[in-house]
């Protein structure tokens, strides 16, 4: 039931498939959850390096390969 209806980035459209819940994702990272949400529906939108960073680290550290460049260009 995640992102229902909602317009999604790379990044929103990542958590939904893989069931990653934003709040649980911030809650791991460390990221503020109005970061995440901000970065996870607007294409547009990227995370400061420090906080892209953090969330790749969280995601890889959950056994997911990605890379800064699979969501945002920086």
């Amino acid at each position: 039931m995640f992102g229902l209806g909602k317009k999604r980035s790379k990044f929103g459209k990542f958590l939904d498939r893989n069931g990653i819940s934003q709040q649980e994702l911030s809650r791991e990272s460390g990221v503020n959850r109005n970061s995440i949400s901000r970065i996870a529906s607007d294409q547009d939108k990227s995370p400061s390096m420090k906080n892209a960073n953090k969330i790749i680290k969280t995601l890889k550290e959950a056994g997911f390969k990605v890379d800064n460049d699979d969501f945002w260009s920086m």
